[in-house]
């Protein structure tokens, strides 16, 4: 529902058949002045009854990984900030005009007019507005337009602040640039203003046009009082000045009830003083009599109209069609004053319970708001340190500032002040939220680096075919993962996805790559089955060691056997190994020891000091080969910590036993000398 002023026209006392009652304006007027006059500019849609659904952030605040917006969840006071920043940038429109009340009083929406427009789009309509229309409609299509234009400004201003903060700047030090859109619609404003005051100039020297033209209407009354004109000719010269009287304008307030006052006496002068026949005298008082009977009942229909505010303005215009009627028979007249003075009475009495009503629920609005405020700075002050508090906070604002848009207006002079104190409140409350979701952000930018940091690793292992390390080595980089925090969740399912993609090629290719070896390893094993049954049939002491070195090589060249089947299958090559050596090496050391008793003849025929070097020689290459021996043993020792060394333990193993097998012979070799000298001594 929407109030404006009574037309300048009404506002002030009546002047009927009784000018001591005061017009239904004047009587609730001034106790209504500050609900009715211009309410509440600062906040005029936040007092709708209808609660605006919360913006939806992208996405809501999870715990974990989602992060969110603080700005998503509270209630939009678009067109609340479009009003304060059209009236901080001087868009305002001062009082209004008879014309322009009758264009606010038809309850019509024009919000959707301007509904997703561009700034552009308002300003060429805009303009439009100027050219086509007269400038005294279109005074509500403005007011829609310029907030229509300024909750699309505030939000562009709003997202160039977050992106200055963001980007490293302070809030108190950002300044919106100069917006080329508003300096055109101040523009058009100011023509718009320009013209709106020319025509209320226009209309006031209309007024004054009009009063002359009334108060020589009066003269004319006054003369026609005195004609000596045929009774048929003044009265029709009445008539033309009553009508003229009527399609006359609207004249100076200050003139409204004086004019009215003479107008009215010399309307009574002309029926009192002028020999009027009887008959056509009854016949226009006759007339009047049904016109003001109707003026009546459609007054006192006026208590069933729904909206007292719009029977208030019908009432005035039946109290400008009551006076516009002529008199009535004397016997009626105090009757039919009384009827419809009653049921004036009846709309003014109603009019002003109203807004006495209206105040009395405004001061308890303002009451409800205070609480509201109160428990909105009571969120504000709370230090919240998690994502989860800081959730639980928001939806208990955003209940609030639901409850709020339920509430009606407070008082005019307490009105903008309260918004203002409950907007601060809900600011300071998201401002310390953004403070701590930005915190969030540089830990989940941190976060986002370090999981890059893996991805990439990932992503250099993908194709290695060390499958052993490269499985090792991911598996320690997916533990990893999981001990670093969320990301943001722009990024969330990106990064997830890249690092998965890297493992699953990686596996899969391991995967099939051990497929392959399977088979492989399966034939190894039936070759290597088959080498141990040649070894088992060879004639090692035909064949020697050289038939020994050819299996063993035979054998390292066939791969892998099955992993079940190949420590079986090694003790079985060992031992057919470790036999073939022994029956080779019984056959193979008679021989040497033969070659060297065949040498130690041949030195001792060539001198004792030839058969001394020899035996010196081997002294120190007996020394040397024990050294070997500890070597090789604490070598052992060493290897077999280590995972997966057995090969290399067991080759080792059987170095030590070559090297004790040469050392025994070695020795053997020495003793040989010193039998020999010890022979050739006691001869």
């Amino acid at each position: 529902m929407r109030f404006r002023p009574a037309k300048a026209e009404t506002d002030t006392e009546m002047a009927t058949e009784k000018p001591t009652l005061a017009a239904p304006e004047e009587q609730v007027s001034r106790e209504a002045e500050d609900v009715q006059s211009n309410p509440a500019p600062a906040e005029p849609v936040v007092e709708n009854s209808v609660v605006a659904a919360p913006v939806a952030e992208p996405a809501a605040m999870l715990e974990t990984v989602v992060e969110t917006d603080p700005e998503s969840s509270q209630i939009d006071f678009a067109d609340e900030e479009a009003v304060l920043a059209a009236q901080q940038a001087g868009l305002e429109i001062e009082g209004v005009t008879a014309e322009e009340a009758e264009q606010l009083d038809v309850e019509v929406s024009v919000e959707e007019k301007f509904a997703g427009k561009s700034k552009e789009e308002l300003l060429e309509q805009f303009d439009r507005m100027l050219a086509e229309q007269p400038v005294q409609a279109i005074r509500r299509d403005v007011e829609a337009l310029k907030i229509a234009f300024y909750r699309l400004r505030r939000a562009e201003v709003e997202t160039a602040r977050r992106a200055f903060i963001d980007g490293g700047g302070s809030e108190e030090e950002f300044v919106p640039t100069v917006d080329g859109a508003e300096v055109r619609l101040k523009e058009l404003f100011k023509e718009y203003r320009r013209r709106r005051d020319e025509f209320i100039a226009n209309l006031e020297a209309e007024k004054e046009q009009n009063y002359r033209t009334k108060l020589a209407i009066i003269d004319e009354l006054k003369e026609l009082v005195d004609s000596d004109e045929t009774l048929n000719h003044t009265f029709n010269k009445f008539r033309e000045l009553q009508q003229r009287w009527k399609e006359t304008g609207p004249v100076p307030l200050q003139q409204v009830k004086d004019l009215w006052e003479t107008y009215n006496l010399h309307v009574e002068n002309f029926y009192n003083f002028i020999k009027i026949n009887k008959e056509l005298r009854d016949l226009d008082l006759k007339k009047n009599y049904e016109q003001k009977v109707a003026l009546c009942e459609a007054a006192e229909a006026l208590a069933l109209e729904p909206s007292i505010v719009e029977a208030f303005r019908k009432l005035q215009k039946l109290h400008d069609e009551w006076r516009e009627t002529g008199p009535v028979a004397n016997e009626y007249k105090e009757a039919l004053w009384e009827r419809f003075k009653a049921a004036s009475a009846r709309i003014n009495k109603q009019h002003q319970e109203f807004f006495e009503r209206l105040k009395q629920e405004q001061v308890k609005n303002l009451e409800l708001k205070n609480e509201l405020c109160e428990r909105t700075e009571a969120l504000s002050e709370q230090p919240y340190t998690s994502r989860k508090e800081w959730n639980k906070a928001g939806e208990r604002l955003l209940e609030i500032q639901k409850m709020w848009r339920t509430i009606g207006f407070a008082p005019k002079k307490d009105n903008t002040r309260i918004y203002e104190r409950f907007r601060a409140a809900c600011d300071k409350f998201f401002e310390a939220k953004r403070e701590f979701y930005a915190g969030v952000k540089t830990e989940m930018d941190h976060n986002l680096q370090l999981k890059t940091e893996i991805c990439e690793a990932a992503e250099a292992l993908q194709n290695s075919e060390e499958w052993k390390r490269a499985t090792e080595e991911l598996i320690a980089l997916q533990a990893r993962w999981k001990e670093i925090g969320a990301v943001s969740r722009r990024y969330s399912d990106q990064v997830w996805k890249r690092f998965r993609a890297a493992c699953d090629k990686f596996f899969e290719r391991k995967s099939r790559h051990f497929a392959d070896v399977e088979g492989e390893h399966e034939s190894n094993l039936r070759k290597k089955l088959a080498l141990l049954d040649e070894m088992q049939a060879a004639d090692v002491k035909e064949g020697g060691f050289d038939m020994i070195k050819d299996f063993q090589r035979r054998w390292s060249e066939i791969g892998f056997v099955p992993i079940k089947q190949k420590e079986a299958v090694q003790k079985r090559y060992k031992e057919a190994v470790d036999a073939m050596f022994g029956v080779s090496r019984g056959t193979e050391r008679d021989r040497s020891m033969n070659r060297f008793k065949e040498r130690l003849q041949t030195m001792k025929s060539s001198g004792d000091k030839r058969l001394r070097n020899e035996r010196d020689r081997l002294y120190n290459k007996v020394r040397q080969m024990e050294q070997d021996i500890a070597l090789l043993e604490n070598n052992i020792g060493f290897f077999s910590k280590s995972k997966n060394a057995e090969a290399m333990v067991a080759d080792i193993r059987e170095k030590i036993e070559k090297a004790k097998r040469e050392l025994r012979d070695t020795i053997e070799k020495v003793k040989m000398i010193d039998r020999r000298g010890a022979e050739e001594g006691a001869e």
